[in-house]
């Protein structure tokens, strides 16, 4: 006996749920992102912005760019964020945030974005988007870890010694000589 099409009680498709709740999940931690006052937590929620974001890249039909996602973002850049933060953060820090005091100029600019998201959204030919976005991850793919494979662990390598720097930079005693 196999799973349904359709969730009987609300007459839904499995992947139609999934997505509302991996979108509700995005949205809420993105809120969580910009109104959060302690900047780990900020960090966190960032994290969880993005991992809910590489699940609908899934949804979507492209696994290659869900799994940069939490490689590139979850990985290493929200993790050397916080390692940052952490390794940096003074006690005497403002009270009050530089984005937080912005909130009108924020809400102007996400009001217009919603409305450029839903015009393209409506102007959308959902019906070939999947193919397309299936052939097109392939295509990446196979272009990357082909044609690229140098440059792209060069980079790599690039990365993980800018964070090695960054560490080292931050743990020296404040009356040490920089070196």
């Amino acid at each position: 006996m196999g799973i349904p099409d359709t969730v009987p009680i609300l007459g839904m498709r499995w992947e139609d749920i999934l997505f509302v709740v991996l979108a509700g999940t995005m949205l809420g931690t993105g809120l969580l992102v910009v109104t959060m006052r302690d900047i780990i937590r900020c960090g966190l929620a960032m994290m969880a912005c993005f991992g809910a974001l590489s699940g609908l890249y899934v949804l979507a039909g492209a696994p290659l760019v869900a799994a940069a996602e939490v490689l590139v973002y979850i990985g290493a850049i929200s993790v050397l964020i916080l390692f940052a933060i952490m390794l940096t953060q003074t006690k005497s820090a403002p009270t009050r945030l530089v984005f937080q005091t912005q909130a009108v100029p924020a809400a102007i600019a996400s009001i217009v974005l919603a409305i450029i998201i839903a015009l393209t959204v409506g102007a959308t030919d959902w019906a070939s988007v999947g193919e397309r976005a299936a052939a097109a991850s392939a295509d990446i793919a196979r272009t990357l870890f082909s044609g690229y494979l140098l440059p792209f662990e060069v980079v790599s390598v690039l990365l993980l010694a800018a964070v090695i720097g960054g560490v080292f930079l931050a743990k020296q005693e404040p009356g040490e000589p920089r070196l």
